[in-house]
């Protein structure tokens, strides 16, 4: 596999560095990348001396002594340890302040909650990935490791000499609008929107952009995400694991007389610390434990072909499993195009009260249980038990269609699902940011009871005799 060296052996104009990226498949494989021939030692992660003189440094991110199904790690080899840094202290300039993990700013409340697509930076102003950073709620603790947040990125500029790691928990990203060019310590990775990116815990990352970007962030303190279990699916479908992609190997050799700063979110909380050197200076990795992406295109949906619906969970991409058996810390769950042929049935999501906790995004088009008011860039919340469903437009075009075979087009919707229950955060109870009357959007729906029913047609008897049998 050819890689790409910065500051090595080659260089590559910014340009051709974006359009010829080269990328590893495989989800959770152990893998190895160099950026120069021999780079890696052979037969050990950690000889006297490494070839090119460089350092062995292991990112783990399991306990050593987890199940080697669980274990997860990888050793990087560079050209100075990551040690080498100033202390860190608070960060308070230059960054949001709506980063937050107090789930105890605003009293609860259980309201269907819709927002209207969140705010871009003024042109004026300009402001990086994490300056642009605003924390919408969550539930849980990053310092017993249990839980979860939901962030909004809304930015104009790239980081310049600062990249951020996380020492909180994984990161999965959805951008929205504009793509993403992340520097990693394993390397390079664009991300489009309709793909998404994991960055997972403690991964060095740096991020340009051109002009307005904004997008979603799932953030989750226990375990790392994982492919859900397929059940009677049986082997194949959905996601499948070699359509996500990890980096391969680059460094840069590069001091930074000025200062480089490394940004850590620890226990909620931003922290910086300064060096005087590139943090991208691998010149070669080998493990199972990555950043990665995945073209959220390349799902295999599987859905209903006779009657009814399926469960929402088989649209899971990926998902961070609780301790209990089946319950998910955060599901990711996504919408995207698909054919539907059910007879007989009512095509939006149906009516329900769900213990899990549903925060809703909208990446392009329109989703079929909203379709007005939902709107990309966007989202709403569902908490715990409060009801939600189609609103009245769909509820009229879904009963008054004709059931015939229709290609949902241009449109990828997304799920956070939790089985916590979240709380917002000031920000993401600021009303400016809300569509304020979304409760109405269920107000037109009428009764439509008739006790004098009667089946219309033999038909309606057939298919009401064949259901029940």
């Amino acid at each position: 596999m050819t890689n790409h060296i910065i500051g090595g052996t080659a260089k590559l104009s910014s340009s051709d560095l974006w359009s010829a990226l080269c990328y590893h498949p495989g989800f959770g494989s152990d893998l190895s990348s160099e950026a120069l021939p021999s780079s890696l030692p052979v037969g050990q992660n950690s000889p006297q001396i490494c070839p090119y003189g460089l350092y062995p440094e292991q990112l783990n991110g399991a306990a050593f002594t987890c199940p080697r199904e669980t274990n997860k790690r990888s050793w990087l080899y560079r050209i100075r340890p990551s040690a080498v840094h100033e202390p860190f202290s608070i960060l308070k300039e230059g960054t949001s302040q709506d980063l937050s993990d107090n789930w105890d700013e605003i009293a609860p409340n259980p309201n269907q909650i819709r927002w209207n697509p969140y705010p871009l930076p003024d042109d004026k102003v300009k402001i990086d990935f994490i300056q642009g950073l605003h924390t919408l709620g969550g539930a849980g603790d990053t310092r017993s490791r249990h839980g979860m947040a939901i962030h909004i990125y809304a930015c104009n500029a790239s980081m310049v000499d600062r990249c951020m790691y996380n020492s909180d928990g994984d990161f999965l990203i959805v951008p929205q609008l504009g793509a993403l060019k992340i520097t990693t310590e394993f390397g390079r990775i664009l991300v489009q929107p309709n793909e998404i990116c994991v960055i997972q815990q403690g991964m060095r990352f740096s991020i340009e952009v051109t002009g307005q970007t904004r997008g979603y962030i799932l953030e989750v303190y226990d375990t790392h995400f994982q492919l859900p279990n397929l059940g009677p699916i049986g082997a194949n479908g959905l996601a499948a694991p070699r359509d996500f992609l990890s980096p391969a190997a680059a460094f840069e050799n590069r001091e930074v007389p000025t200062g480089y700063h490394i940004i850590s979110k620890f226990q909620g909380k931003l922290f910086v610390a300064k060096q005087f050197h590139s943090p991208f200076d691998v010149v070669a990795w080998h493990g199972n434990y990555t950043p990665y992406k995945y073209d959220l295109n390349r799902f295999m949906v599987i859905n209903s072909v006779a009657f009814d619906h399926a469960d929402p969970s088989i649209f899971t991409v990926l998902t961070c499993p609780s301790l209990r058996p089946g319950v998910a810390i955060a599901d990711f769950v996504i919408f995207p195009p698909r054919w539907m042929v059910q007879e007989h049935t009512f095509r939006p999501p149906y009516y329900h009260r769900n213990c899990m906790s549903e925060f809703m995004g909208l990446i392009k088009g329109k989703y079929d249980a909203k379709e007005e008011g939902f709107s990309p860039g966007g989202g709403s919340l569902h908490s715990m038990m409060t009801p939600h469903g189609a609103d009245a437009t769909a509820y009229d075009n879904a009963v008054s269609r004709p059931c015939k075979p229709v290609k949902l087009e241009d449109t990828m919707a997304f799920m956070f699902e939790s089985s916590l229950s979240l709380a917002l955060t000031k920000w993401g109870d600021d009303n400016s940011l809300k569509s304020m009357d979304y409760w109405k959007c269920w107000q037109p729906l009428k009764s439509n009871f008739n006790p004098d029913w009667k089946p219309s047609v033999l038909q309606d008897r057939e298919i009401s005799s064949s259901l029940l049998t």
